[in-house]
């Protein structure tokens, strides 16, 4: 089964790790900015990530087939520091026009502090004026309830965000209900340790449903497996879920709403396949 993985930190993983998931069924990544392990201290060391992230992942994720995509931010960790988060939002449109950025992402909250709300606001702001989607971090652990409540609260205060165009990430049970209630997209991480298992994810799919859901590996740093979709495909089998369900969340979801951003070129994988064949019989 063909499957996107609608957030995974491939820059932190190894070549192989495309590999291993190109040959799992991987098609298409996207590769939200997130934390590099330590505060970084300038704008242009984000201008050098940001071009990591949109000019030399791309080119390594299609060595081997996978279809690579990407979203902008300062992220939560760094918000504190609010003069510098200023200084990366206003560079941030130096990429929006650049192929496969999809928006603005993964912006959040990581304490609940004071700053990282004002900097969750900014960068709503700058999506709301470049008319870009957006994709939240939610909190960990014991802050995810409240964090989830905040965020939530603050984008509905904005009467210019649609929630058809906000991806609400990390969800668990306790918050999986109020981010669907108020339109959001929501997508459960799976993590060997924190946030999902797949057997919880599947759970939580058999509770709420399979509109506007999916799953992803958020593969980075820390303990985390890039491959953790498939092993989510394996538990829905092993449960006697369908093919077309299971289809539906772990590709036809990621690929519905990422096709809200005009940069979101994929090629579906039955389309490929057709076009290599049809250059095959002409040689």
């Amino acid at each position: 089964m063909y499957f996107f993985d609608p957030h995974v930190h491939m820059i932190s993983r190894v070549t192989d790790d495309y590999e291993r998931m190109a040959r799992m069924g991987c098609v298409g990544v996207s590769e939200p900015a997130f934390w590099a392990g330590f505060d970084r201290g300038s704008v242009d060391g984000f201008r050098d990530y940001f071009r990591q992230l949109t000019e030399f992942e791309p080119t390594r994720a299609g060595w081997s087939g996978v279809q690579h995509f990407t979203w902008l931010c300062i992220n939560a960790k760094e918000a504190e520091n609010v003069e510098l988060s200023r200084e990366v939002i206003a560079m941030i449109p130096e990429f929006l026009g650049n192929p496969g950025v999809l928006g603005i992402g993964e912006i959040g909250l990581n304490k609940n502090t004071k700053n990282e709300c004002t900097i969750f606001r900014e960068h709503v702001d700058l999506a709301m004026k470049t008319n870009e989607q957006i994709l939240i971090h939610t909190p960990h652990l014991d802050d995810k309830l409240k964090g989830t409540r905040m965020i939530i609260d603050m984008l509905l205060e904005d009467d210019r965000v649609d929630p058809n165009r906000v991806l609400i990430d990390h969800v668990e049970e306790h918050t999986v209900g109020a981010a669907r209630e108020e339109g959001f997209w929501c997508a459960m991480t799976l993590y060997p340790v924190t946030k999902c298992t797949p057997s919880r994810a599947a759970d939580i799919i058999e509770m709420y449903g399979d509109d506007r859901i999916m799953v992803n590996s958020a593969g980075d740093w820390g303990p985390s497996n890039p491959t953790a979709v498939p092993d989510f495909i394996m538990e829905m089998r092993r449960r006697g879920h369908s093919e077309k369900k299971i289809k539906k969340i772990v590709y036809d979801n990621p690929v519905e709403f990422f096709s809200g951003s005009d940069r979101f070129e994929f090629t579906p994988p039955d389309t490929l396949w057709e076009t290599s064949r049809a250059a095959a019989d002409t040689d």
